[in-house]
């Protein structure tokens, strides 16, 4: 196994993709949650949000949401100059840092022993003699092989605010001002 082989086993462009759809997904959120704040900053209470999934009954929007001022009036912060804070995804970095390391160890040990003996003997008019040898061989071999691999990731991101879109504030601006505009006599 080389170090080529293990950093391909990464699955690399799998977390990109899982990154990439994570922003997205997080994006939209933000955008939802951006979009109620406008709403209520407009002075519209929020919509109520169905427990089951199915989707909530259309029903007619009212601005009770509206601070008093001495004027005798009531504004929506939207009219007093406030705005909702849109946030975006603007860089994103992925750190993958690996180590892998491998050792492999041969060991090879070899010995032998050689043990040479001779007897000789004599009775009388006869003699005898004997002569031996005797060799034991030892063989050891071993083999270590270790292998690590460490590695630590890093995601980072960074979300900034932007302005609302401006369709949206002229939107609501129209929508506050079609709903303080008293109906005209006929």
């Amino acid at each position: 196994m080389s170090v080529g082989t293990e950093l391909l086993n990464v699955p690399f462009p799998e977390m990109i993709k899982t990154l990439g759809v994570g922003v997205a997904e997080a994006q939209y959120e933000l955008d939802l949650v951006s979009m109620k704040i406008a709403r209520l900053m407009a002075g519209y209470e929020p919509d109520q949000e169905p427990e089951d999934g199915s989707p909530a009954p259309p029903s007619t929007p009212e601005r009770t949401m509206l601070i008093p001022l001495g004027d005798g009036n009531q504004y929506s912060l939207l009219e007093l100059g406030f705005t909702p804070t849109f946030y975006q995804f603007v860089d994103t970095l992925i750190e993958l840092k690996m180590s892998i390391s491998m050792t492999r160890e041969t060991n090879f040990k070899h010995s032998s022993t050689t043990v040479n003996a001779s007897v000789k003997g004599k009775v009388g008019f006869f003699s005898a003699s004997a002569s031996m040898r005797v060799s034991s061989v030892s063989a050891s071999y071993s083999s270590k092989y270790q292998y690590s691999a460490e590695g630590s990731s890093l995601m980072r991101t960074k979300l900034v605010p932007i302005p609302a879109p401006a369709i949206l504030e002229e939107r609501i601006r129209a929508m506050i001002t079609a709903s303080s505009t008293p109906p005209a006599d006929n």
